[in-house]
């Protein structure tokens, strides 16, 4: 038995190991880092973008609750709840938003386009 926990273990090593031995070197390439930034700043508009549909979504759908909770001290609370926690989604997309600008506007002044 111990035999053949010792050869898993082996084996479960190289074949782990194997990429890294036989891996080609990266290498960097001469493109243009303009290029990359600008994709990055589209790929974060557009999740910033689709986070604040979403939020805005659950804005109404905590809205209607309240609206429609007739007492329901249950449905009154979950609707609250609906509505703060997608306040604090909708607040912590635009920080990351705004964040992510200004380290983008420091990193091109720091190292140049």
């Amino acid at each position: 038995m111990q035999k053949y926990k010792t050869l898993r273990q082996v084996a479960l090593i190289v074949a782990l190991g194997i990429p890294f031995v036989f891996a080609a070197p990266a290498l960097a390439a001469d493109g243009n880092v303009g290029q990359v930034e600008n994709f990055i700043r589209s790929v974060i508009k557009v999740v910033a973008g689709l986070a604040g549909l979403i939020a805005t979504g659950f804005f109404v759908v905590g809205g209607l609750n309240y609206i429609t909770s007739s007492g329901n001290p249950e449905r009154l609370d979950k609707a609250k709840q609906t509505l703060i926690w997608s306040g604090v989604g909708l607040a912590i997309v635009i920080a990351a938003f705004v964040i992510s600008n200004i380290v983008t506007d420091l990193a091109t002044s720091a190292f140049g386009k």
